[in-house]
């Protein structure tokens, strides 16, 4: 079967309804049934549970509790870089934005407007700047903090479709990134303006900021907005800002002539939380 045929299925399967089922799952607290569920997904994914602050199984009360576990105090410590990546992942792509679009896998881009829920005065700020797309495996730590210094002052719920975003996904499924459900997080930062964007997919039950909760669901249609301009929440860099309730996708968006990425940045490389991601040019 060719790589383009295996994403096929996709099109047809009841992804939203699966995804409303897995998180029904993954929130349900079914004891002895729920740790062996999860012994059979570290099992499998060979995660390692010595990094995590409760290497315990049998502590967590949910499939949920267990993927969004917290690690261990020093295990990943920040950088002294101006720019740190946000999260344990493999890079899947980063560079210019040309324009307005986002280089997505060979033969596909979407446009920064697309991805930001059609706000073109937002996507112009990061025109000519840069992005970097990292995907979170299965056995990822999936709690997402801040690149740098930020203060919230916006937040965009962009309703679309679950498609999955490993990478064979992203070779075939054009626009993926601007085409599934997405949060989108708006900071000003000592450097401009900073967008982080959370990108659901299937099975991923929800999204959750620490400013908000879960954000999704609900699920709804249309765009959901929050404006965060007249409260001060600072984040400071190497903070949690957000998690995924099963995996996903984290798009970042800069503005131009801020950052140059460190040398050994490199596609399918895997990177840690905390380690350097750019340097400065302002």
């Amino acid at each position: 079967m060719s790589n383009r045929l295996a994403v096929t299925p996709q099109y047809l399967l009841p992804k939203r309804v699966l995804t409303v089922l897995a998180g029904k799952f993954a929130d349900w607290r079914a004891g002895a049934l729920t740790h062996a569920v999860i012994r059979r997904f570290v099992a499998h994914y060979d995660v390692d549970m010595s990094e995590a602050a409760n290497p315990a199984i049998e502590s967590y009360a949910t499939f949920n509790d267990f993927f969004t576990r917290a690690l261990r105090d020093g295990v990943r410590p920040i950088a002294e870089a101006p720019f740190v990546c946000p999260v344990d992942a493999a890079i899947s792509q980063f560079g210019p934005i040309e324009h307005d679009q986002i280089f997505q896998a060979k033969g596909h881009s979407y446009s920064t407007r697309a991805l930001v829920g059609g706000d073109q005065a937002l996507a112009h700020r990061f025109d000519h700047g840069h992005f970097a797309t990292l995907y979170l495996a299965p056995r990822d730590y999936h709690r997402i903090h801040m690149p740098c210094d930020g203060r919230l002052v916006r937040m965009i719920y962009v309703p679309g479709d679950l498609f999955s975003v490993n990478p064979l996904t992203a070779r075939h499924v054009p626009g993926l990134f601007a085409r599934n459900e997405r949060v989108v997080c708006v900071f000003e930062t000592p450097f401009g303006p900073f967008v982080n964007v959370l990108v659901g997919a299937t099975i991923v039950g929800s999204v959750a900021t620490v400013w908000h909760g879960v954000v999704n669901p609900p699920r709804t249609r249309e765009i959901r907005q929050w404006r965060y301009d007249d409260q001060d929440i600072v984040l400071a860099k190497g903070q949690e800002m957000g998690r995924f309730l099963l995996g996903s996708t984290v798009v970042m968006l800069f503005p131009k002539n801020v950052l140059t990425f460190v040398a050994d940045w490199a596609p399918t490389r895997p990177v840690r939380l905390g380690q350097p991601m750019a340097t400065a040019l302002r």
